[in-house]
C-alpha cells in the first residue's frame, strides 16, 4: 500500500509503498477514504513535539473507511462497513474511563501518535473503536467529525455547558473555531466570532455566529466584546493556543463566566486570583471527545443540525500531501483532507 512516512522533523512526508497491514485478533483493517489535516501534525513536523512512537512513522488521526478485513474474535463489524475511527483509541479499564472522561485516558492510544495512522491507503485499528457512519452522510467529508468536530462538541456541550440562550463568545475562526461556533449555534446560544482575519469571520457569520468582532486592536477587544454583550459573555472559548488571546477571552466574562480553553500553547499566561475568587470566574482545559458523544454527533450531522460538506474546501492526494500541509501551515481554506483514492 501507498502511505505517507513521518521520518522526524523539518522534512517532508516521503511517499513509500508499505505492506498491508494484517488485522490480528479483535483488530480490523479499514480501507481508508479520507483524513483531515490537522495542525496537531505540524507540532511533529514543524515544531519538533515528539510522536510517541518515534519515527519512521505514519501520521494521521482523523479517518473514515470501509472496513477491508476482519480479524478473529469480532462480532458486529464486517466487510464493506462504513466508519469513522476517533481520534483516540481509549482503553476503558483506567481510572478516567471508568469515571467518564475516557477522553483523557490515561492509555489512550491515537493513529498517528502511538500506532502507524490514517496517511495511507489502510490502517489497522481495534474494532471496538470503530463507529458506523450512515448512507446519507457523505464518506469522505464524515472524516472530520473524528477530531475537528468531536473536539469541538466536547468543548462546547461538556465542557462549556452551553445552554439555549446564552452569550458565547468564540476567538479565533479557524477550522476548530467554526465548528465551536456551529455547536454553540445548534445548542441555542447566541455567538460572538472574534478573529484577526476577516476572511473567517465572513466564514463565522456562514456558520451561525451572530456577531463578529474584529481583533485587529488586541488591547480593545476583549472591552468590545463586552460592550456588545452587556457586561460580557457568559463562556468564552480560546481556539487559538496563544496565551494573549487565552486573556483576552477570559477579560471578555462577565461575573461567573466561564473559559474554556481549546487552544494548545506550552507556554503559561497570567490570571488574577483576585478576580478568579471575587468573581466566582471558571476556567477549564478541554480535550478530545468522549466515544459516547461520538453516535450523538454523527446524528446531528445526519440531521443537518451541523454542516459537515461545507467544512471540506480543499482535497488532496497522497501524492501531493507535502502541498496539503503548505495550504495549512499558510492557513488556506477551512478544512483540507487527504483522499488515498484520488
Amino acid at each position: 500500500m501507498k502511505a505517507a512516512i513521518f521520518y522526524g522533523p523539518n522534512r517532508p512526508l516521503e511517499l513509500e509503498e508499505r505492506p498491508m497491514p494484517i488485522p490480528g485478533p479483535g483488530e480490523v483493517v479499514v480501507k481508508v477514504a479520507a483524513c483531515g489535516l490537522c495542525h496537531t501534525d505540524l507540532h511533529y513536523i514543524d515544531h519538533g513535539v515528539a510522536t510517541f512512537c518515534p519515527p519512521p512513522l505514519i501520521l494521521g488521526h482523523e479517518a473514515s473507511g470501509i472496513v477491508a478485513a476482519v480479524g478473529s474474535g469480532i462480532e458486529g463489524r464486517y466487510e464493506g462497513d462504513r466508519v469513522l475511527i476517533p481520534a483516540l483509541l481509549t482503553c476503558g479499564t483506567c481510572d478516567a474511563c471508568r469515571r467518564g472522561r475516557e477522553n483523557i485516558c490515561e492509555h489512550g492510544i491515537m493513529p498517528g501518535n502511538h500506532i502507524d495512522g490514517a496517511y495511507a491507503e489502510y490502517i489497522r485499528v481495534p474494532a471496538k473503536d470503530l463507529l458506523a457512519l450512515p448512507e446519507d452522510l457523505p464518506l469522505e467529508d464524515a472524516c472530520l467529525i473524528a477530531d475537528a468536530v468531536s473536539t469541538p462538541y466536547h468543548a462546547v456541550v461538556n465542557r462549556g455547558e452551553v445552554r439555549a440562550g446564552q452569550r458565547v463568545v468564540v476567538f479565533g475562526c479557524g477550522g476548530v473555531g467554526i465548528n465551536v461556533i456551529q455547536i454553540a449555534v445548534a445548542s441555542g446560544a447566541e455567538v460572538w466570532a472574534v478573529d484577526m482575519q476577516m476572511e473567517r469571520l465572513e466564514q463565522a457569520l456562514r456558520f451561525g455566529a451572530g456577531h463578529i468582532v474584529h481583533s485587529a486592536d488586541n488591547t480593545t477587544v476583549a472591552r468590545e466584546v463586552r460592550s456588545q454583550t452587556h457586561g460580557g459573555a457568559d463562556v468564552a472559548f480560546e481556539v487559538i493556543g496563544n496565551p494573549l488571546t487565552m486573556r483576552q477571552a477570559f477579560d471578555s466574562l462577565h461575573r461567573g463566566g466561564r473559559l474554556v480553553v481549546v487552544g494548545y500553547s506550552d507556554r503559561d499566561f497570567p490570571l488574577s486570583a483576585a478576580k478568579l475568587m471575587f468573581n466566582e470566574m471558571d476556567v477549564r482545559g478541554s480535550l478530545g471527545c468522549r466515544p459516547i458523544d461520538y453516535p450523538r454527533i454523527i446524528e446531528m450531522a445526519r440531521q443537518g443540525r451541523i454542516a459537515i460538506k461545507p467544512l471540506v474546501t480543499g482535497r488532496f492526494s497522497l501524492n501531493d500531501i507535502n502541498s496539503g500541509l503548505d495550504a495549512l501551515r499558510a492557513g488556506s481554506g477551512l478544512r483540507n483532507i487527504v483522499v488515498p483514492g484520488i
